[in-house]
């Protein structure tokens, strides 16, 4: 599904020169590599704080902790995700409410989120899944209506764009009060280990969470907030400060790939390609409103776990994202959910599936991914 090691040899040089100075340094732990990063990253998003840390689970909890939100508090997010977003929020003791996505975008539906409101809401957690920014528009009037905080999960999201109905433009990660992103090596931005980050424009908030990555410790043993410790490594801020200048093409890289998929699928039956809602396809030369960190088919009336099958005997990765809601996963079921709140997400975990998505995919592999495609669902 990616190629890290073909994307290693366009920055093999300055990986190895900057991993041999932090060894010949011995500043593992917030050296000058981590606040160089941070730095740069902080310019790229046009965000006042970048505050790395040691995933992005851990970067989405430390979030939550940073706004001071408390045990019974409910948080509103997506029923069609990754588990770590509904996990963090069981782990502080809050009440993650689940609700249901748009059926093109697979993000977060604005009118399920309305409806989902109670006196005990706190906090809405959109999430940029696969690349592409929720309904930041209405997501934020929302927000604001009812008074609750937005924390972006921007796991999959870093890079992309959006536009608001007034025109204006800003990064996924940096409309919402605080935002989390991961690392992981097969992110858009990965590095070669576990990391992660929080963004915020807020002062006061990104002071919080300064203390809290560090064991609450803004002074060396003067313990002020209940902290924990989440830092990124040195080696992983050198991987992430050689792959953030090329991180735009990176992601245009994924949009012709996106591109070339498309055209290939284009008006075969039972097939429906990706859908994005920024004025236009996702997919033009000067568009960044979606960075495909998955590049997501919806399959109809063919057998999608067949399709799997059948391009894994081919010797072609592809991943099913995600095969169960949360609301049905035995560690998140409530009594609260009714099934017919979730029509989408439970007919998307039966029809998606997830292409090879990277930087490093060439013409000839390409053809071959669509012609098995293709080969499957014209028998």
């Amino acid at each position: 599904m990616v190629d890290l090691q073909g994307q290693y040899q366009g920055i093999k040089e300055t990986v190895d020169t900057s991993i041999a100075e932090i060894l010949e340094s011995a500043a593992f732990i917030n050296g000058p590599y981590v606040h160089k990063f941070q730095e740069s990253l902080e310019q790229y998003l046009g965000v006042k704080h970048v505050i790395p840390c040691a995933n992005g689970t851990d970067a989405l909890q430390i979030a939550m902790m940073g706004l001071g939100l408390e045990p019974g508090d409910e948080v509103i997010t997506a029923d069609f995700t990754f588990a770590a977003t509904v996990e963090v929020i069981g782990l502080l003791r809050l009440t993650p409410v689940l609700v249901d996505v748009e059926p093109d975008t697979f993000n977060i539906d604005p009118v399920a989120i309305e409806k989902a409101i109670t006196p005990k809401t706190k906090a809405i957690v959109p999430v940029h899944l696969f690349g592409q920014a929720a309904n930041m528009d209405a997501i934020m009037e929302i927000a604001e209506k009812h008074n609750l905080y937005v924390i972006e999960d921007n796991a999959q999201g870093i890079g992309a764009s959006y536009t608001f109905k007034d025109g204006t433009k800003k990064k996924t990660g940096t409309i919402g009060d605080v935002a989390s992103t991961s690392f992981f090596p097969s992110k858009n931005l990965g590095c070669y280990g576990d990391g992660g980050a929080i963004f915020t424009n807020n002062d006061e908030l990104a002071h919080t969470i300064r203390g809290i990555v560090n064991h609450g410790m803004y002074k060396r043993y003067h313990h002020d907030v209940v902290g924990v410790n989440s830092r990124l490594d040195s080696i992983q801020a050198a991987v992430l400060l050689a792959k953030l200048p090329k991180l735009d093409g990176y992601n245009e890289a994924r949009r012709n790939t996106a591109k070339k998929y498309n055209e290939a699928f284009e008006g075969l039956s039972g097939i429906i390609t990706p859908v994005t809602k920024q004025g236009c396809d996702g997919i033009c030369d000067t568009c960044d409103c979606h960075v495909f960190h998955q590049y997501t088919l919806k399959i109809e009336g063919i057998d999608r776990d067949g399709l799997v099958q059948h391009l894994q005997g081919k010797g072609i990765p592809c991943g099913v994202y995600y095969p169960i809601p949360l609301h049905l996963q035995k560690a998140y079921a409530d009594e609260r959910y009714n099934e017919e709140d979730f029509t989408v997400t439970n007919q998307l975990v039966k029809e998606v599936i997830s292409l090879p998505m990277h930087t490093e995919l060439t013409e000839d592999q390409i053809d071959f991914i669509t012609n098995a495609v293709i080969e499957f669902v014209t028998k």
